[in-house]
C-alpha cells in the first residue's frame, strides 16, 4: 500500500524538524487504521530526527538501523550495493566488478563503527510488531532496501517505509519490498533529497546520538 500527500518539484520542507513533524502526523493518521504495536527504526544520521518525531507521535520506541552504500573508491557517488551493520548485503547491477570484496568490507566496517557510537539504545525487537523504517529522504533506495532485508530477519508483523520525499519512479520498487509506503511527496523530477529542503545541513553524530537519547528519557 502506498500513501502520499503532495506532489511537487519545488522546496517542500524548511528543515528536518519541519519534515519530521509533518511526516509524524501523517504516519499517526495511517496508524489508526491498523492494530498492532509499533517500533521505529531510523537510518542514521539524517533519519534519526525524523524518526524521533514519529516515535513521539506514536508513543513507541525508537532504535537505529545502520546501512551504508557500497561504493567504488574512484567513484564514491555511485552505489554498487549496500550493507547493514549486521551484515545483510544488497548488490546492484553495477556490482560485478573487481574489488567488490574490498568495497563491501570497507562499507561494513563503516556501518559497524557508526552503530557502535550509539552506545545507549532501547532493548527492543521488531518481532511481531509493525516496524517503521525511517529516513529523511530516499534517492536511490539502496540503503532503505537493505535495511528492509535486515528487518525481515526479525519477523515483524509488517514493515512500513516512511520518508518525507522519494522519487515517484521508485514507489513501485518500494511497495514490492514492504507492506506500506508512507511518503509525503513524490516529485517527478528528482536530483537529490537536499533539493526539497530549504535547510539541509549534514547531521553530526553527536546530534543523532542526542536525538536518540531524548527518546529514551521520555
Amino acid at each position: 500500500m502506498f500513501s502520499f500527500q503532495l506532489s511537487s518539484d519545488t522546496v517542500l520542507f524548511n528543515d528536518r524538524k519541519d519534515a519530521g513533524e509533518r511526516l509524524a502526523q501523517f504516519v499517526l493518521e495511517q496508524s489508526r487504521s491498523v492494530e498492532g504495536s509499533f517500533v521505529v527504526y531510523a537510518l542514521p544520521r539524517g533519519g534519526v530526527e525524523i524518526g524521533a518525531a514519529i516515535s513521539h507521535a506514536l508513543q513507541c520506541p525508537l532504535d537505529v538501523l545502520v546501512a551504508k552504500k557500497i561504493t567504488r573508491p574512484e567513484n564514491p557517488e555511485l552505489a554498487i550495493g549496500a550493507v547493514t551493520a549486521d551484515g545483510q548485503v544488497l548488490r546492484s547491477v553495477h556490482s560485478r566488478i573487481s574489488g567488490w570484496d574490498e568495497a563491501l568490507n570497507r562499507a561494513l566496517t563503516k556501518a559497524q563503527d557508526q552503530l557502535a557510537q550509539f552506545q545507549e539504545r532501547p532493548e527492543v525487537t521488531a518481532a511481531g510488531k509493525i516496524a517503521l523504517l525511517v529516513d529523511d529522504g530516499i534517492a536511490t533506495g539502496m540503503t532503505i532496501s537493505v535495511a528492509v532485508k535486515a528487518l525481515r530477519k526479525q519477523e515483524p508483523q509488517e514493515i512500513w517505509i516512511c520518508a518525507p520525499v522519494a522519487p515517484k519512479v521508485m514507489i513501485k520498487q518500494l511497495e514490492d519490498i514492504c507492506e506500506r509506503v508512507l511518503v509525503l511527496a513524490t516529485p517527478e523530477r528528482f536530483m537529490s533529497v537536499s533539493r526539497f529542503y530549504r535547510s539541509f545541513p549534514q547531521v553530526e553524530m553527536e546530534s543523532a546520538i542526542a536525538d536518540l537519547k531524548k527518546t529514551l528519557q521520555n
